[in-house]
Parts: structure tokens; sequence; C-alpha cells
């Protein structure tokens, strides 16, 4: 080796002593998901009030409760990272603030639509699409929705608005700002019926009494965890931790919490 060769090196580790010195290391991959799911030091969840799968208040102890919320904290303790709700009225809210990165973190449904917005998981969790109905409405079927005269409130800027919105051809689809407003247009008779998936039309029941859904449903929803585009350096161990809760069972005891209903049950031929 010659002396420039020597001396080359001697550079080299001089260098080195120097990055260390003033601790100027290259990031672990552990930093770089970190910085990629929780950017502002926290890992903030969007929720909106209504659905198991989001966030309802437990009627004893007044806690806010939902899947999203307990996923939420757990990848949070995962990352080393402080939890923060980020409350909004509707699912479509959610989804903006997933868009412009207010959010870092939600379970809904992986549409195409949504898709194109936001980065998915695989699914988690199935629901039953159906409606829900009040005493004395005219519709006692599905078959019977799809008729003209009929009004079919759904959550503005839903899947269901655009699902629905293609599939019908005589029935109007009514958006509705929240899921208190469907209630108050339910019971106004506003609506005859407002349509989504069962677990937020159960939670909806419980409230208004008398009420019951539809026999049936007329599609599905399949919920992953979401996260924004961009922060594809995340997905990996957002997608590993999806699977992990699922195995563990930590999916299934934070469903159970929330009073989850209206999961889709396998077809028998």
């Amino acid at each position: 080796m010659t002396i420039r060769h020597l001396r080359s090196l001697g550079l080299l580790w001089l260098a080195f002593l120097l990055l260390a010195a003033c601790g100027t290391q290259p990031a672990t991959p552990e930093t770089a998901v970190r910085q990629a799911l929780a950017p502002t030091g926290k890992l903030r969840a969007g929720v909106y009030l209504g659905s198991p799968t989001s966030m309802v208040i437990d009627a004893k102890t007044g806690e806010k409760i939902g899947v999203t919320i307990d996923l939420g904290r757990a990848l949070a303790r995962r990352l080393g990272v402080p939890f923060e709700l980020v409350e909004y009225r509707l699912v479509a809210e959610v989804i903006d603030g997933l868009k412009s990165g207010a959010v870092d973190f939600t379970v809904t449904n992986a549409s195409a639509a949504r898709a194109q917005i936001v980065d998915f998981t695989p699914p988690v969790i199935d629901l039953e699409l159906g409606y829900l109905v009040l005493p004395g409405s005219p519709l006692t079927s599905m078959v019977d929705v799809d008729r003209p005269g009929m009004r079919i409130g759904v959550s503005r800027g839903s899947s269901s608005q655009v699902a629905l919105t293609k599939l019908y051809k005589n029935a109007q689809v009514v958006p509705v700002d929240s899921l208190k407003m469907a209630a108050q247009q339910l019971t106004q008779k506003q609506l005859d019926a407002f349509a989504t998936n069962k677990a937020v039309l159960f939670q909806l029941s419980d409230d208004l009494p008398g009420s019951r859904l539809l026999d049936g449903r007329w599609g599905l929803e399949h919920l992953a965890i979401a996260i924004p585009k961009g922060r594809e350096a995340g997905l990996p161990y957002v997608t590993q931790f999806a699977g992990a809760v699922q195995a563990d069972g930590q999916l299934q005891t934070a469903a159970a919490r929330a009073g989850l209903r209206g999961t889709a049950k396998p077809v028998i031929p």
C-alpha cells in the first residue's frame, strides 16, 4: 500500500471520528419510520363521531372509544410517540385531513377512489352496508328502496354517496352533514331511510326507538388503516402492524370494546 493510500485512509478515519464526535450519524430505519408516520413528533389520528370503527362515546364512562382510537394508541406506543385525536364531523373530512397532512392515521373504507388520495394497508375489517328505517317507513325490504319519491340519506362525501348515486335509477340520494343530522331528518320524516355501513346504522338505531335495519345488504366495505400519500417509508411498518393486531387479538378487543356490530358474515352456499 502506498503512502498516498495510507494518507487517504487516515483522512477518511479522521472524518468518521469527527462525525461521531458531533453526533452526526445516518438515521436508523426506526427513526425513518417514525419520521414518516409521525412527522410532527406525535401520531395524530383522525376520527368522526358516531362510528364504532372511528369514535363513539361510552354511555357509562363518557370515554371516547373506537377501533381507530385503540389501534392508533397501540401504534403510537410502538413508535414511542405521543397520541393525539383530531375530531371531525364526517368521514370525508377525515380523508381531507389525511390528504392535507393534518392527520397521520385512521381506519376507514379502502375504496378505489380513496386509494387515489391515501395509502392503505390490506383490509382488517369487512362491514355490511345497509339501510336504517323508522316505524311507519314505506320501505319494508331492500327491493323497495329504488322507487320514485324515496329519499335515502347518506353522509356527505362518503363512499356510500358515490356508490348509491350510481346504483339508483329512481330513488333520491340526500347528502347529510352529520350523523346527528341524519337521525333528526329521519325523525322529522325528511328521509325515508339512511344508508351506510351497519356499524354506524346499529349505533344510530340505539337512539331511535322502534327503528330497524332492513334485512340483507347492498354491499360491503373493506376497512383498512390509512396514512397520507408520501409516507411510503412507513407503509411497510403499518402493514406489518395491521397484521400483528389481527393475529394477537388487539383488533378484536378494540372492536368489542367499541361495540362494533355489522361485520360481514361468510356467505354459505
